[in-house]
């Protein structure tokens, strides 16, 4: 249940004072008081009273609270993001709907930002395709940083907060290295599969697991021999 703060506004805005917050930073909030908010930058250490409009509660580091469709792009659009950071805000006009914005590159122009409508059924299950869905937000984002299946791009990271640590979507395990085979099996000794007898280390050119999984498949496809009184069927006739 716990959320971070960001700043979505430099303040103060404009004139000749020194600015103490800008976009994107991640903010401790020391208080709420109605509309003003006791706030401390974590990138800076400074700290002001602000307007509660110029900060965001952000969940799981991409579920961001009030912000607007223009507010998503501005900070989407700067600098330390790039192509496939996302986040995700709530509907300001549709109750319980969402919307994902995605940053995509484009090599002939100026980077853009996607907007997809994220709808709700009845059962809360979450789509942006009605041919799929999800039962949360957390599994919609899991599948689109793998699979872009008509997203503009993948879902790489979310949009980078100021003073937190940059992580990836999702942490993707390493790839497995698989090992060419080197036995030859034309040239190799029956022996080895079938010994009930354990070789010496390192003398065996087959492994324990597959002579025990060929030993399992032989005795699951040997055939039985019928029981007593059975003629060679296995099933008897009335």
């Amino acid at each position: 249940n716990s959320y971070v703060a960001v700043a979505l506004c430099s303040f103060p805005a404009g004139g000749e004072a020194e600015m103490v917050l800008r976009p994107g930073e991640q903010l401790n909030v020391l208080s709420e008081d109605g509309e003003w908010w006791n706030v401390v930058s974590l990138a800076t250490g400074k700290e002001c009273s602000v307007p509660s409009s110029h900060v965001a509660k952000v969940w799981h580091r991409w579920l961001y609270e009030g912000v607007s469709r223009e507010k998503a792009e501005e900070l989407l659009l700067l600098p330390c993001n790039r192509s496939g950071s996302f986040l995700i805000r709530e509907s300001q006009t549709r109750q319980g709907c969402y919307s994902l914005s995605v940053r995509r590159t484009n090599h002939s122009s100026w980077d853009s930002i996607k907007h997809y409508r994220i709808n709700r059924l009845e059962n809360g299950w979450l789509y942006i395709a009605p041919r799929l869905t999800f039962p949360s937000l957390q599994e919609l984002v899991d599948y689109y940083s793998e699979i872009g299946d008509g997203l503009c791009c993948l879902l790489k990271e979310p949009c980078f907060i100021q003073g937190a640590v940059r992580v990836p979507a999702q942490n993707l395990a390493p790839p497995v290295v698989v090992k060419k085979s080197a036995l030859n099996w034309q040239e190799l000794d029956s022996s080895a599969l079938f010994s009930e007898a354990p070789p010496p280390e390192g003398e065996s050119p087959v492994s324990l697991g597959l002579r025990e999984a060929i030993s399992s498949y032989l005795f699951l496809t040997e055939e039985l021999p019928p029981e007593k009184g059975e003629k060679g069927s296995l099933w008897k006739s009335a």
